[in-house]
């Protein structure tokens, strides 16, 4: 017998070091931890900003664009002298300098209608955020209110070792007293240990439920965690003419994260089709670009000699003088060249930016003759897009009606059975009283006194089970109406 008395010890000091041990959360702040740390829902975070960014980027694609370039190298070989136009086999500095800008008068709406795709993926992306707060928010509450079931029935199943060990002590005095056969003790000393297996069974449904809401918030083990433990019974839920099944969908059709993305990406699809049928239409752009240039020689020219003229072959230009023909001939020149140093290869640098300076401005016609049928493809994919889009919103809306029909169906089941339970509560506890008065004056035996305590236990842990499943029934259709979950 010192074992169960060592066990009850031990319940209650567990118990007692487990509350002080613990920082007990509300509802309220294990929804606000999931909701910053909760993996899913910063993924979405990251798509919805990736999706902000490309609207915003859509967004000035429609203001004209400015660009500057700039080079500068040593060319090597035969090329071209770009400030002279003429062939040259010496090596060279160069440098280039350019602006340009451009942008687009009209495109048929292409850019407009493209911003606000961008837009609409941008605000759909958000909406995907809210649902994954909202889908975490509802396993956070499915969780905590497992938590708060398991804890309850743990609190039953002591109380039901309570009362067990205190028929064991009266059972004993009459044993030992000779008014009662020894058959009777050990039949409450089996009834002791079936209460203490049911003690550990509920004990560690507890524990697991509480592991499962701990791994649903991402906690890591050496952080103490409780949850707080609101009454039941004082749990706030709306009345039945609140939560009718088409006044839950209209609202839900307004509130709920996925109907508004459905909304968003329909309007973005349409969008997207009026894109597709710009591309096809003629671009008229306005341009315009100011440059530069500026090149040197690696050597420079320090003078020169007369060698005289090339020898007649009789090939060369004639001129008519007086009436006498003249060869032409070119004249021999050796020149005397020398390297440059580095400092010297910029002589003439503003000088010839200055006279190389040039601009131009001018509106160019882009026409799409033909690109392979891409652009009438683009359009009949962007018509598939939109439908597919409103295929998705209509079968949203259909499985939100089914589940929201379903779950008030679900509700009345539940109330229906809590009120029943309340019945068999009160039965059950009836027939434990008047057992118990019995059996304290001997009329009644060990055994049947035992069935009637099982039987209140059963009816208990039953009623608790339909108690709080009302209460999840009714907390899932407010939950439809899109304003959240309270405890």
């Amino acid at each position: 017998m010192k074992k169960y008395l060592t066990l009850i010890c031990c319940v209650c000091i567990s118990q007692t070091f487990a509350q002080r041990a613990s920082d007990n959360w509300d509802l309220r702040h294990c929804i606000e931890h999931a909701l910053e740390y909760n993996i899913s829902i910063r993924q979405a975070d990251i798509q919805a900003r990736i999706a902000a960014l490309q609207a915003k980027q859509a967004k000035y694609n429609v203001y004209p664009s400015l660009n500057g370039n700039s080079s500068t190298g040593v060319r090597f070989g035969r090329s071209i002298d770009p400030t002279t136009n003429s062939f040259s086999t010496s090596q060279f500095l160069y440098q280039n300098f350019g602006i340009n800008a451009g942008t687009q008068l009209y495109n048929f709406g292409r850019l407009k209608n493209a911003t606000q795709v961008a837009k609409f993926n941008a605000e759909a992306a958000l909406a995907d955020v809210a649902k994954a707060a909202n889908d975490v928010s509802f396993n956070v509450a499915t969780y905590y209110l497992q938590v708060l079931a398991s804890k309850e029935q743990l609190k039953i199943s002591e109380v039901q070792i309570s009362q067990t060990q205190n028929q064991y002590d009266i059972t004993r005095k009459r044993v030992d007293a000779g008014v009662l056969p020894e058959l009777n003790i050990a039949e409450v000393e089996a009834q002791l240990a079936t209460d203490s297996s049911n003690y550990y069974a509920s004990k560690g449904n507890y524990e697991q439920s509480l592991l499962n809401l701990r791994a649903l918030l991402n906690l890591e083990t050496d952080v103490l965690f409780g949850i707080e433990t609101p009454a039941v019974d004082q749990i706030p839920i709306e009345s039945f003419a609140e939560l009718q099944p088409e006044m839950v969908y209209d609202l839900a059709l307004q509130y709920q994260p996925l109907q508004k993305a459905n909304e968003f990406r329909i309007k973005s699809a349409q969008k997207s089709i009026l894109v597709s049928k710009a591309l096809m239409y003629p671009t008229i752009s306005l341009g315009g670009n100011l440059s530069t240039n500026f090149s040197n020689s690696f050597k420079k020219t320090t003078g020169g000699s007369f060698l005289g003229y090339s020898p007649i072959t009789g090939s060369e230009p004639i001129i008519t003088l007086s009436n006498v023909n003249y060869y032409v001939q070119n004249p021999i020149y050796k020149l005397t060249q020398t390297s440059r140093g580095f400092d010297q290869l910029w002589d003439g640098w503003s000088k010839q930016l200055d006279n190389n300076f040039g601009q131009n401005v001018g509106i160019s016609l882009s026409i799409t003759v033909y690109n392979n049928h891409q652009a009438k493809i683009n359009i009949q994919q962007a018509k598939l897009n939109l439908k597919s889009a409103e295929l998705q919103k209509q079968q949203s809306n259909l499985t939100l009606r089914q589940n929201i029909y379903s779950a008030y169906t679900n509700a009345i089941t539940a109330l229906q059975k809590f009120n029943a339970g309340k019945k068999l509560v009160t039965s059950a506890q009836k027939a434990y009283d008047f057992a118990i008065k019995r059996y304290e004056v001997g009329l009644l035996s060990s055994l049947d006194l035992i069935t009637n305590q099982n039987n209140l236990l059963k009816a208990k842990v039953q009623q608790l089970s339909n108690q709080y499943d009302y209460v999840f029934k009714m907390k899932l259709l407010e939950f439809y109406k899109g304003k959240g979950l309270k405890l």
